[in-house]
């Protein structure tokens, strides 16, 4: 084995990198030996992914697909604009009134520019889009910080005193390291420059400084959410595309391989991301962009797709839809979230599942990211024999049961029925909602019944008031309140399985609810779900309460659509065709319906109701039935 004298940099993070925290108890030489791996494998000098601006079949070919022949006309009404005004002010909106949005916006209008500018100039290749370009760039490099206000609470980035890296301080490196790669020296040699001493004060010397010595302390290396797999694949993508040094980007690439390990602790082992499957697009398509950038960089020789833990979760998107085009929004997730399609058409082509129609358009929905571009629009060939496989029929049921996920599906020769999404779970997930009960109802193109999703992020949502909001604690969820009291965080607020039974035309899911509830005198709470297929389809919910004296017991729906009460125990919910009935049935005392507007800050302005079943007075003992099926 040929020995590699590596630099004294490298040296000391084999010794200093358990400083971050790192649970992995890997000695120094398995990093050594990594390393130097990854060594042999690199090219001599840097190189990004996609083709550089000198490979003009490649680029003409992207001018044949209807979204890359508008780039050049878009490129060209930003030569008229100004670059977007980004003031000190704005970056301290969020330190002042916890509010995001503002700065957000002008910064994506700002990233979103050089997109445009860059490809337009790939496209044509005539240098027209140069000098606006390198304005964009210059105005980027001079911003004080690009870590976003919501991530430097105490604004030592924006005062800097310090250096951190987040979600979209790597994305810009990794989007500034492309375009240096891209153009080569057709960008003005003075902003090249500029861009590699940027790329090195911001984001190569703290990483490398956070792994020898835990300064700045960056949390997800070692954590398991989306951060880690988004960081990691920005940072990663830069030094890769933009360090001259091989043996250092051979460090780069090591840390990636061994540090996305803790990605995978995120989910659980039957592939079920709790984050939601908006962040499964983000978190786990960007550990798809990591696995394809480290695979293109080694010659073929890592591979982060072939392995059975990516391969389950590479699954989750498909597994997540209700009915064909209505998907699960548990957590925080948008309620209108579908798998990414070019994340499926990359995920397709590396698995060999047949999603022919999504393959096609892929590189048609690459965007104009430069990363996705390189990625998408210009996919690595695959083998022939996973390119031949034939698309998997969809199953009646998708069942995660260690994360106590049920997506039922109705009969696939029934013209038109219900599907439903049943949560167990637990109240200290991902991106968590105290949500352990929750269950979505989907019927054609709607969901008339729905975990209301996600709210527009402020100050409050990541911090110790984040339950306050009405529709991340359980009261904006379709699960029992117990004696006026709401679920509690945490993870001792499981539920348990206490019976499945998948058999023949039903699906039967029952869970204990009796942990997620803060009541001394509950003795025992559950919840039966009973999914039929018989007919259009029907869903039974049924929770029993027992308690040691009388306490006041409610269950709710909750829609975004209107409703309205037919009969004493029948709603009808949603906007016909795609409305349901729902039929209410007691025993241990009357009920009243009582609704309520939820005013928290949704996207898109939308308002949920809360749809309240209320036992009029206090029981030791009591059921409550919803049975829901189609109106029509």
């Amino acid at each position: 084995m040929r020995r590699v004298a590596l630099p004294l940099y490298i040296c000391a993070a084999w010794l200093l990198y358990f400083t971050v925290g790192s649970a992995a108890a890997e000695s120094a030489p398995t990093d050594a030996e990594r390393i130097e791996r990854w060594e042999r494998m690199l090219p001599e000098s840097p190189r990004g992914v996609g083709p550089t601006i000198e490979d003009r079949p490649a680029w003409q070919s992207l001018l044949e697909i209807e979204p890359f022949s508008r780039v050049v006309e878009r490129a060209e009404q930003l030569l008229a604009e100004p670059i977007p005004d980004l003031p000190d002010e704005l970056y301290l909106d969020y330190s002042r009134t916890g509010k995001r949005e503002r700065y957000q916006k002008v910064n994506s209008q700002r990233l979103q520019r050089i997109n445009v500018l860059i490809v337009a100039e790939c496209l044509e290749n005539r240098g027209r889009f140069l000098p606006a370009l390198d304005e964009s760039i210059r105005a980027l490099c001079a911003q004080k910080s690009w870590v976003l206000p919501a991530h430097d609470g105490n604004l030592k980035n924006f005062n800097g005193t310090e250096i951190n890296i987040d979600l979209v301080s790597a994305d810009v490196g990794w989007r500034l390291a492309l375009m240096r790669y891209w153009l080569g020296e057709k960008l003005d040699p003075r902003t090249r420059q500029l861009i590699a001493d940027e790329l090195e004060r911001r984001i190569f010397t703290p990483y490398t400084s956070s792994i020898q010595s835990g300064q700045p302390r960056h949390w997800w290396l070692t954590t398991t959410n989306n951060w880690n797999a988004v960081c990691l694949a920005g940072v990663t993508g830069a030094a890769l595309a933009a360090i001259e040094s091989r043996p250092r980007r051979a460090f780069f690439a090591a840390m990636a391989e061994k540090y996305v390990e803790n990605f995978f602790k995120g989910f659980t082992p039957d592939g079920y991301c709790s984050e939601g499957l908006g962040y499964w697009n983000y978190g786990f398509g960007h550990y798809a962009m990591l696995a394809e950038t480290l695979h293109r960089a080694s010659g073929g020789e890592v591979d982060l797709f072939d392995r059975p833990d990516a391969r389950r979760i590479a699954l989750f998107g498909r597994r997540m839809e209700i009915l064909p085009g209505l998907f699960t929004a548990f957590a925080d997730c948008a309620t209108t979230a579908i798998p990414s399609p070019p994340l499926m058409a990359q995920l397709s082509r590396r698995y060999g599942w047949g999603l022919r129609e999504v393959e096609a358009r892929g590189r048609a929905l690459a965007g104009t990211h430069p990363y996705t571009v390189a990625l998408y629009a210009f996919p690595a060939p695959v083998a022939a024999d996973a390119a031949e496989k034939p698309a998997a029929k969809t199953p009646l049921r998708d069942w995660f049961p260690d994360a106590g996920v049920l997506i039922c599906r109705p009969d696939p020769a029934a013209e038109r029925a219900l599907g439903a999404a049943l949560k167990g779970g637990h109240n200290a997930e991902h991106h968590n909602h105290n949500d352990v009960g929750s269950f979505i109802v989907a019927l054609g193109r709607s969901t008339p019944l729905v975990d209301p999703g996600n709210e527009v992020y402020t100050r409050r949502t990541f911090s110790p008031n984040r339950y306050q909001s009405k529709v991340l604690n359980s009261f904006g969820h379709p699960v029992p309140r117990v004696a006026g009291k709401l679920q509690f965080p945490g993870r001792k607020a499981a539920a348990k399985t206490l019976k499945t039974d998948f058999s023949g035309p039903a699906d039967t899911y029952s869970i204990d609810l009796t942990a997620a509830y803060d009541v001394k005198e509950l003795k025992r709470l559950t919840r039966t779900f009973v999914f039929s297929r018989e007919g259009a389809g029907r869903l039974a919910v049924a929770d029993r309460v027992e308690f040691d004296g009388p306490q006041t017991f409610d269950t709710a729906l909750i829609t975004f659509h209107g409703w309205e009460q037919i009969a004493p125990n029948r709603l009808r919910i949603g906007k016909a065709p795609d409305d349901v009935i729902v039929e209410i049935e007691t025993d241990g005392g009357e009920f009243r319906v009582v609704s309520e507007k939820i005013e928290e800050d949704l996207p898109g302005g939308r308002v949920p109701t809360r749809i309240g079943i209320e036992l009029t007075e206090p029981v030791e003992r009591a059921a409550i039935t919803l049975t829901i099926t189609p109106a029509g």
